[in-house]
């Protein structure tokens, strides 16, 4: 009796506290409101927790347990949103992935924390032989509450945060939610989504007297997409058969549309910053939606219609290699989604194969780092890299340098992409040149995606329920992030993941590939056999399949995910991050997911969409 009350307190709690808040005196801004709900939440989460650690703590029932656990995650997402805005370092020990973090900056690892390493000892089952593991992770989270209630006292929300904040939760909710991305074991992604939106329908109340001053129309139609939104979550709970396309199109999308309309109709600033996922995107979908400049270097890089048009001409200049035969284009063809339709590229001599498959260039822009082991992070490093490498293109930046500044067109060429430079034809200058093209190649047009613009009749049923498949029962979308589907972790898209998967040194070989991956640049065990996760986006085109190129068909890369990768084909993979779990996907689920991903083909027959700079 004792524990339902302590329960229905912290539930209560925000609740309450909230309904005292809205009898404040008129004087009291939204944003004042914000930040003691915030703190009052925090508190709440924190005691939700501590009830988490006296069931473990007092051996009581595994439901028991996991409803402890259940609760916590539910408070957790009434604070995410303003947590995760203004605390991302500190938020990624309350609910990071269950895996350890390279830290770039200091080239180590740090262990993970938090709820998804506890949901791993208390989900699907409990065994009370890992309970003092269970209660040193509780430990840990409580730790990580004290950080956070010290640093959030000097938090001090403005309305544009908070519209900013709400916004990035939809998005969050939307790619890593319900995917069951942050919720892999438990499935509790659909009640967590409920909560996400109350707690944002709530906040956005506080700003609805004013709105409905200035645009009652649109009060209206804000209030309308929380309760359909909210109404469809609860009337389709179920984690397998959720209809995730219905939601994002039809309720996510529109809401976090009108949230930018409220802002704009307040008069609240929209964020002018440069960031990859554009302030003002209406929803994740739209065309520009994404900017291929974020990632570009500090120096003078920017996107311009001459430096694009230059490094197209470079792409294709064959004087850039050592041999003045092959180009860029010889491994990344336009005509296959710029790839080369090979296993592993053919060497500079035509003798022999590099080490790995050549991926698709587009969208390449839109990733923090470049190649399969992660090594450079710009994509003015990847071109000098290609160019100099000796298995690639083995040529030299210098030589190349003076035979383009013996050239007049090239130096016409170079003149009008970099004006301000009394020596235009430099290294510097062809690299941005080149990493411009490749920006240029931002394709955001196929059939998916117009479908989520509001193209509803694009998409046959078959590729509807494959979408809900990848982001759902077959767990595509906990990697192939959503819209990007690469390993860009939405959505801030400060980072991109590499996976272990044990992918097989040939198809019927019970031994890894012997590729180390990202460990030749980290040294770290963790990295042996870890590649960053790329685009499936025209995938259609890119085949053969992996970072070796050992799958020719789409039909054999799912039956690989399908059977746990290669722990779960039985190779011996003791860091693998994917799960080594069976899938149990039917003939007619892969023939649905095959289907599903043929809509995200816009190339080679689809123009470039180049979005502009920012």
């Amino acid at each position: 009796m004792k524990k339902v009350l302590i329960e229905m307190g912290i539930v209560a709690l925000t609740a309450l506290v909230w309904a005292m808040h809205l009898n404040k005196p008129e004087n009291t801004t939204p944003t004042t409101l914000i930040k003691e709900r915030y703190l009052t939440d925090i508190q709440a989460l924190d005691t939700a927790v501590k009830l988490l650690h006296q069931t473990v703590e007092q051996d009581k029932s595994v439901s028991e347990i996991q409803n402890a656990f259940k609760l916590a995650r539910l408070q957790f997402k009434k604070l995410e949103y303003l947590a995760e805005y203004y605390n991302p370092y500190t938020t990624q020990f309350i609910n990071g992935a269950p895996i350890a973090e390279w830290e770039v900056y200091d080239a180590k690892l740090i262990d993970p924390e938090g709820f998804q390493v506890i949901e791993n000892y208390l989900f699907p089952t409990y065994n009370k032989q890992q309970k003092a593991e269970a209660i040193l992770e509780i430990k840990k989270l409580l730790a990580t509450f004290n950080r956070l209630k010290s640093v959030s006292q000097d938090t001090n929300p403005t309305d544009s945060h908070v519209f900013d904040a709400m916004r990035l939760e939809i998005f969050r909710m939307v790619t890593l939610g319900i995917t069951g991305f942050d919720s892999p074991i438990a499935n509790t992604s659909l009640p967590e989504a409920v909560t996400t939106l109350t707690t944002l329908q709530d906040i956005t109340s506080l700003y609805l007297e004013n709105l409905e001053e200035k645009n009652p129309e649109l009060a209206t139609q804000v209030r309308q997409a929380f309760t359909e939104s909210i109404g469809y979550l609860q009337k389709h709970p179920d984690f397998n058969s959720f209809d995730r396309l219905t939601f994002i199109a039809d309720h996510a999308n529109r809401l976090s549309g009108l949230l930018l309309d409220m802002q704009q109709a307040l008069q609240i600033p929209v964020f002018q910053e440069k960031r990859l996922l554009r302030p003002d995107a209406r929803h994740l979908f739209e065309l520009t939606a994404f900017n291929p400049d974020y990632y570009t270097p500090s120096y003078d890089a920017a996107l311009t219609q001459e430096r694009i048009q230059l490094g197209e001409r470079l792409f294709f200049e064959t004087a850039l290699s050592g041999n003045k035969q092959r180009n860029c284009a010889t491994c990344h063809q336009p005509s296959r989604a710029f790839t080369d339709g090979l296993p592993k590229s053919l060497a500079i001599d035509n003798r022999y194969f590099v080490s790995r498959n050549a991926p698709t260039l587009i969208n390449a822009a839109l990733q923090q780092v470049q190649f399969y082991d992660s090594r450079s992070s710009t994509l003015e490093d990847q071109a000098s890299d290609v160019i100099t490498n000796k298995d690639e293109m083995h040529g030299s930046l210098e030589e190349s340098i003076h035979y383009l500044k013996s050239s007049p067109e090239y130096s016409s060429h170079f003149q009008k992409a970099f004006p301000k430079d009394a020596t235009p034809v430099n290294q510097r200058n062809l690299k941005v040149a080149l990493a411009s093209y490749t920006r240029s190649l931002t394709r955001f047009n196929s059939r998916f995606d117009r479908y989520m613009r509001g193209e509803k009749h694009l998409l046959t049923s078959e590729e509807k329920n494959g979408f809900n498949l990848f982001t759902g029962k077959a767990k595509c979308g906990t990697c192939h992030f959503i819209p990007l589907f690469n390993g860009t972790v939405p959505p801030s898209f400060h980072k991109t993941e590499s996976e272990v998967l044990g992918v097989p040194a040939s198809v019927n070989s019970h031994e890894i590939d012997p590729d180390l991956g990202k460990y030749i640049t980290t040294h770290s065990d963790t990295h042996k056999n870890a590649f960053k996760t790329t685009t499936i986006r025209n995938i259609e085109y890119t085949a053969p399949y992996m970072h070796n190129g050992i799958y020719k068909t789409l039909e054999e890369v799912i039956d690989f995910y399908n059977k746990g990768g290669g722990a779960g084909m039985g190779i011996d993979v003791p860091n693998q991050t994917l799960s080594p779990d069976q899938l149990s996907l039917t003939e007619k689920e892969k023939k649905e997911l095959i289907a599903f991903m043929m809509t995200l083909s816009d190339a080679p027959q689809s123009t470039n969409t180049i979005a502009r700079s920012e």
